[in-house]
């Protein structure tokens, strides 16, 4: 779960939010809060590789490798500010990974301006993961025991 999305400069926690909600988020919604990219230098083009997902059995367990996933990265430098962004999205949209470059950027810059831009992300995910669990409890069984009567 994400932590509470803030705006102010001193808050550690909001790129960190904002990058893993500008990765999860699908490209579509990433370009609708963010229509128009800054005035932006490429640093390094988009490009598509693989990082390995790692995981642990019962999430206590000794870490195991899980598998490959496919991820794009980007960098840019903003042509007024020369702040630096990088982009990292789950997939190949070599546009969406431009896009979070951009908008990590400018949220360097301008935190409330970042919290604009991810603000309906992170409403969109928290409704997708409320619907998943209405989903989830739907199927939910309750199970109870009947006393007999000598067990009383």
């Amino acid at each position: 779960m994400s932590p509470p999305l803030s705006d102010s400069a001193s808050d550690p926690d909001l790129r960190r939010t904002a990058l893993g909600l500008m990765a999860r988020a699908p490209a579509a919604a990433l370009a609708q809060a963010l229509p128009d990219l800054p005035a932006h230098e490429v640093l390094r083009a988009p490009e598509t590789g693989t990082v390995m997902v790692r995981g642990r059995a019962g999430a206590t367990g000794a870490p195991f490798n899980l598998g490959e996933m496919t991820v794009t990265r980007a960098s840019v430098r903003l042509g007024g500010s020369g702040t630096v962004g990088h982009g990292y999205v789950q997939g190949r949209d070599r546009a969406h990974a431009l896009r979070a470059a951009c908008a990590d950027a400018l949220g360097q810059d301008d935190p409330a301006a970042l919290a604009a831009i991810i603000a309906p992300l992170a409403q969109a995910e928290a409704a997708a993961r409320a619907r998943a669990a209405a989903a989830a409890a739907a199927t939910r069984v309750e199970f109870f025991t009947l006393v007999r009567g000598e067990d009383a």
